[in-house]
């Protein structure tokens, strides 16, 4: 079950606003252990899908977020802070006693909210094939581009989307958060409007949910923690493959506040 959904003020060109969220994070039906994590503290909503032998997966995804939430604790949260967590936590991978294979890693995937400049803006981020969705006027497009084999042969022309569905590289992933030096993050800046859902994920949703069934889900369920539940439900109920990791991020007018709420408001 998601956490409560929680809520927080925000005032963007003078328009009262209200973001809410929640976020759950599983085992799923077939993993011995979850090597997912997550953050959904304001103003940094991200998550982790940890890779490598014995508890590599486990200990480069929390050691990444451990990082990012001391951060958050400190009250910087831009794109030079980001990168500096994620030096610390490369070096915490790499001298984790239990951090023995190679392939030790985590992909990092997310959205934060950007107040430093004029009009505050999202900037989402990405390092390997986790996944940010935004759901803008009924329309779901993926933000982050994935870093993986089978991305780039998409991106080449050589395969179809339909084919990487069943590509035997398709968990296989460019770039992660590890014990080697760090590639910062892809960003992308997106602007703030009332309505606007992301959806924050591990591939252990989008193995079993497709980008129909993500609307599909969001649309019946307003409040994000139901939405959370939902999303996690339909994916054990397709299989679980997976560790399945999840955040719901919306933004509302502050009169439109989600039913159930944990409210950490301004």
């Amino acid at each position: 079950m998601a956490e409560t959904t929680k809520t927080r003020s925000i005032t963007i060109a003078e328009r009262p606003l209200l973001l809410s969220w929640a976020g759950v994070t599983d085992l799923g039906r077939r993993r011995e252990t979850n090597q997912d994590a997550f953050l959904a503290e304001y103003p940094l909503f991200i998550v982790a899908d940890g890779m490598g032998g014995h508890a590599g997966g486990e200990i480069a995804s929390r050691s990444t977020v451990a990082r990012l939430e001391a951060m958050v604790e400190s009250g910087e949260v831009d794109r030079a802070a980001i990168e500096n967590a994620l030096e610390l936590a490369v070096a915490d991978i790499a001298d984790h006693p239990e951090t023995t294979d190679e392939g030790t890693g985590t992909t990092l995937t997310g959205v934060f909210l950007d107040v430093d400049g004029d009009v505050p803006q999202w900037v989402s981020l990405n390092i390997g094939d986790s996944r940010v969705y935004l759901l803008r006027d009924d329309r779901l497009v993926q933000v982050t581009t994935d870093h993986s084999v089978v991305q780039e042969l998409i991106t080449a022309g050589k395969l179809s989307p339909e084919e990487a569905e069943g590509h035997p590289y398709s968990n296989v992933i460019t770039r992660a958060v590890g014990a080697s030096e760090l590639t910062p993050p892809d960003y992308l800046t997106i602007d703030v409007r009332a309505g606007d859902r992301f959806v924050i994920c591990s591939d252990g949703l989008t193995k079993e949910l497709t980008d129909y069934g993500i609307q599909h889900f969001l649309r019946e369920n307003a409040d994000p923690a139901d939405a959370v539940d939902a999303m996690l439900a339909a994916a054990l109920e397709n299989g679980g493959r997976d560790n399945v990791t999840l955040v719901i991020v919306q933004v509302g007018d502050a009169d439109e506040s989600p039913s159930t709420t944990d409210d950490d408001a301004e």
